[in-house]
């Protein structure tokens, strides 16, 4: 398996990976629950440069020759100027209130989403991407990693805490309560 920085032509196949990770909080910034039109809005911002789900802070993990997985990352003292340009496309096109909590800010690097094909899920692939993060973000580059899990997702949590992160505190993200973690350099 290799895992490579995403380049533009891998956007069609980032975007449904994100969107396993995510899709109920695309349908609160679209305002209604319909998959193609979700996937359709996160190919538009994967396929655009500077935003938080842009193809330039993904990583994506492939076997085979086939994308299996896909990481988005970026700066989180970056957030705001990252999401300024969803937070105006959504409140142009869906909810003009649309105002979301911030999720990260200065101090980590922030994994905003990751998904594993279906068709690849069971065979280590999230693991070997959170490793391969961990590796490049905290033991390389002594930054802090952080990621945010749902309470009601206690699998993802023990994969977490397996592999280093610690439960920090928690956040609310589009009234959705959250616990946030992280993974710092000794």
């Amino acid at each position: 398996m290799i895992i490579r920085k995403a380049v533009k032509s891998d956007s069609p196949y980032i975007a449904p990976l994100l969107l396993l990770a995510m899709e109920d909080i695309i349908y609160k910034f679209i305002k209604k629950e319909d998959y193609a039109a979700a996937k359709e809005f996160l190919l538009y911002f994967i396929e655009s440069k500077n935003n938080q789900y842009s193809y330039q802070n993904c990583f994506v993990a492939e076997e085979e020759n086939i994308i299996a997985g896909a990481v988005n990352v970026y700066n989180g003292a970056d957030l705001i100027l990252l999401r300024n340009p969803i937070i105006e496309y959504v409140r142009k096109n869906y909810n003009p209130e649309f105002d979301p909590e911030l999720e990260s800010k200065a101090g980590e690097y922030y994994i905003d989403s990751l998904g594993v094909n279906p068709n690849y899920q069971g065979k280590g692939i999230g693991s070997k991407i959170l490793k391969f993060l961990i590796d490049e973000y905290v033991l390389k580059n002594k930054e802090t990693l952080g990621l945010l899990v749902e309470e009601e997702n206690p699998l993802a949590k023990n994969l977490y805490l397996k592999i280093g992160f610690k439960v920090v505190g928690e956040k609310t993200l589009v009234g959705k309560k959250l616990e946030h973690l992280q993974v710092s350099p000794e």
